[in-house]
């Protein structure tokens, strides 16, 4: 016994399919930028940066005496 189906994709039915594939790529590359820095360094291709304190423009050695002491100050969080 043979049975035929006719089936029928309209071209909505298309254009929601690319509009789909379109939108997972568009995200898994929004996804990659936000992350890049810890996947590089995850897979140990880039090392951590040393975080830079910038000091203001205009600022005398105070300031930067001033955050250099503190840097180097224990901070308390108050969980023992």
């Amino acid at each position: 016994m043979t049975r035929t189906i006719l089936a029928y994709l309209d071209p909505g039915s298309m254009s929601m399919f690319v509009q789909l594939l379109l939108g997972g790529l568009a995200s898994l590359a929004v996804a990659l930028k936000l992350w890049w820095r810890k996947i590089l360094k995850f897979l140990h291709i880039r090392k951590d940066d040393p975080k830079a304190d910038p000091v203001a423009p205009g600022a005398g050695e105070d300031a930067i005496a001033v955050r250099a002491e503190a840097a180097h100050e224990p901070v308390e969080t108050g969980k023992r």
